[in-house]
């Protein structure tokens, strides 16, 4: 059998290796579409390249797969055909719709009078159809004048400070003709005008005076543009808001006033459209609700009633996730977790969560064993507690409430966390998002501690991280993101920022707080920490090929912690670490750094760290076939310390200074994704190139070599 599997593997790609195999006699495969601008510069080809009626397959690979199939029609058949993209077959009928298409195109835009040549190269059965186009010069606008008729809609008109789509100097066009005309449309429904249409606008331009320039008049008539009968129409009108009406499906249990408190439409406010979709994005931002379906009716001459009508979608759901690793040391990671969620604990949209998460580090046939236990309550309420509701009239303010313990059982010791976390979050548009949390408090507490474990900690940094301590004190993000939607189809960025603090409040009170030996002032007999702690995250992603299916996506990474006052050094849960599944993927977990510092063996189970981290990372995504995904990546980066004690920290690596280049992990690896839209399963093979501790560049034979690579299993792309 194992002589036969690189037989077969060898015979699978001879019958592949041919885009064309599976074409029938006298059919020609498709390879590509070029088209190239002849005379501007600025202009891309790949602007004209989605009004080509036909396309080519969007990834090759894909077509090696399908051409596995003897085309008989059998189980195996049928199999890589769903799974492979069968070859595009040339049809030569369909390249004049294809410069007709583009051609409709360019007289959009106002490039009148473009001309398109076609070639056809054609090689091996393999078609390349090329467009060579010749860009139109378009009518330049000299002057834009407006003509509206009625005195109260001109003021409006006049009022308005939004700059037009339209400028004198612009090149004329449908599209901005109709890009204007939509603008003054949200204009005047957005001032009362309810029903009134982009139509109602009528353009003329003059091109007689002066070749290629233009005079451009805009003309609001009571009539539109597609109005056979003219005759017996009516003057525009300014209405204000009636009735409005909130009704519920039957058998959802809501609160009135909840309801009542998302709508911003009031009785005799006059009516505007801005209002009207505000109101509904505030309803359809409730996970509550399923469905929201919003009409304004015209009541009367002057009056718009409004009716909402709400439908709840499923209120209680279980989700669950799953971490996995694994190193060349024989180390395995898993993180599994189970949440619980309820949409509508109270029946005012507040979100109820408890979850459940392991996490546990072993090694086959050794005793030495990690385990971690937590558990988190959260509740969220769909409003500010205790602060104004008239700060956030558009935009629903959110109160965050939660819990956490965690359990941690390591050979060295065993250690409880309990954490309680009170926060607002708010979102300032679609695409800028804040969260501030004012209270926060930490109770770290440890037993169990062994006496080697204990005799080890000599560094005065190591002791003052593992020790018990209170941590009081705040934290503040910020995101924002150029694409808010959950699964961007196309270029986008992203920027994370998060601060957390401790301890300054409680400093305050020093005078009145007892010390214990070492100076520390404490609460109930724990030592209190005092730091700030920084953490900036950037993220592109950039798409290109054949619709936006190629993807490049970078991460910058810094942070850094700094303790002071009552406090030596950060808190052992406030310390950065990298490895893993979402960072340098050559290591575990918590096994690299701080700097080129060997591992410290007083773990049994991984544990550097340090109080600043720097990384950057780079992976190129593309398809393969079917849901499948492939992917190759780059980390380095790593932790360091801000400063070392002379005594107990000799080695200087450790120690973030001019020279960290050297300090600096680099690890690489090859990536599959399977795809299932909502859910993306991830597997990562992580192969260390450049080692901090021996500083060595490893050779193709170190990979799988033992400590030479580390496997990881996640959800969800890792940045």
């Amino acid at each position: 059998m194992k002589r036969l599997l690189p037989i077969v593997l060898v015979a699978l790609a001879a019958i592949s290796c041919s885009t064309t195999r599976r074409l029938e006699e006298g059919q020609i495969r498709l390879a590509d579409n070029r088209i190239e601008i002849l005379n501007d510069e600025k202009f891309k080809g790949a602007e004209l390249a989605p009004y080509t009626k036909q396309k080519p397959a969007s990834w090759t690979p894909g077509i090696y797969v399908y051409n596995w199939s003897s085309g008989k029609g059998t189980k195996w058949d049928k199999f890589v055909e769903k799974l492979g993209q069968a070859p595009v077959v040339y049809d030569s009928t369909l390249v004049m719709p294809s410069v007709r298409s583009m051609l409709n195109h360019l007289d959009y835009i106002g490039r009148y009078n473009s001309s398109i040549d076609t070639s056809i190269h054609i090689k091996k059965r393999n078609a390349i159809v090329s467009y060579r186009v010749n860009l139109g010069e378009g009518y330049v606008v000299d002057s834009i004048s407006y003509l509206i008729p009625d005195v109260r809609m001109d003021s409006v008109f006049l009022a308005d400070t939004d700059k037009p789509i339209i400028s004198k100097g612009d090149i004329l066009s449908q599209e901005a003709l109709e890009d204007e005309s939509e603008r003054l449309e949200s204009l005047y429904r957005d001032n009362g005008y309810f029903g009134f249409s982009k139509n109602n606008f009528f353009f003329y331009a003059d091109t007689s005076r002066v070749p290629g320039h233009c005079d451009l008049v805009v003309k609001m008539e009571n009539f539109t543009r597609n109005q056979e009968d003219t005759s017996n129409v009516r003057a525009h009108r300014q209405y204000n808001i009636g009735d409005v009406t909130i009704t519920a499906k039957e058998g959802f249990k809501v609160n009135r006033k909840f309801l009542e408190d998302l709508n911003l439409l009031r009785t005799g406010d006059l009516y505007s459209q801005k209002s009207v979709k505000t109101t509904y994005d505030r309803f359809c931002s409730i996970s509550v609700f399923n469905t929201v379906n919003m009409n304004m009716v015209e009541a009367d001459s002057t009056t718009v009633d409004c009716n909402i009508f709400i439908s709840p979608s499923k209120l209680q759901s279980v989700k669950f996730n799953f971490e996995a690793s694994y190193n060349s040391n024989s180390f395995f990671g898993i993180a599994p977790s189970i949440t619980y969620g309820h949409k509508n604990i109270f029946g005012s949209g507040e979100i109820f969560n408890i979850g459940i998460k392991g996490d546990f580090q072993f090694k086959p046939k050794n005793p030495a064993k990690s385990t971690e236990f937590a558990v988190t309550t959260s509740l969220r309420f769909p409003r500010f507690l205790m602060l104004p509701a008239r700060l956030f009239r558009n935009e629903i303010p959110r109160t965050d409430i939660s819990f956490t313990y965690n359990y941690q059982n390591r050979p060295e010791y065993t250690r409880n966390i309990f954490s309680l976390n009170y926060g607002y979050n708010w979102t300032a548009n679609r695409h800028l998002y804040f969260q501030i949390s004012p209270f926060r408090a930490n109770v770290v507490r440890l037993f169990n501690i062994s006496e080697e474990f204990q005799r080890s900690l000599k560094d005065p940094y190591m002791k003052n991280a593992y020790s018990n301590h209170f941590d009081l004190g705040g934290s503040a993000s910020l995101y924002y993101t150029t694409d808010p939607s959950t699964r961007p189809e196309h270029s986008y960025f992203y920027l994370r920022f998060q601060n957390n603090y401790a301890g300054n409040l409680l400093s305050l009170f020093n005078p009145v707080i007892r010390t214990n030996k070492d100076g520390e002032h404490t609460i109930w007999d724990i030592p209190y920490s005092q730091y700030v702690r920084s953490e900036l995250s950037l993220v592109e992603t950039l798409r290109f090929g054949a619709d936006d299916r190629l993807s490049l996506a970078g991460r910058f990474l810094v942070g850094m912690g700094f303790a002071y006052g009552n406090s030596k050094t950060l808190p052992f849960e406030q310390l950065f670490y990298s490895g893993g599944a979402n960072s340098l993927r050559g290591w575990q977990a918590r096994s690299v750094g701080p700097g080129g510092a060997p591992i410290d063996t007083t773990f049994k189970i991984f544990s550097q760290s340090g109080d600043m981290r720097l990384e950057v990372n780079l992976e190129f995504r593309f398809p393969l076939f079917w849901k499948f995904e492939g992917a190759v990546f780059a980390d380095a980066g790593n932790v360091w310390l801000m400063k070392k004690d002379k005594d107990s920290l000799p080695d200087d690596r450790s120690v973030f200074g001019k020279d960290f280049l050297k300090s600096t992990a680099f690890s690489w690896g090859p990536g599959l994704r399977l795809d299932f839209g909502l859910l993306l399963v991830r597997l990562d093979l992580g192969l260390k190139e450049y080692d901090p501790v021996t500083m060595d560049w490893k050779s193709p034979g170190d990979w799988f070599r033992n400590d030479g690579f580390s496997l990881h299993f996640g959800i969800g792309y890792p940045f």
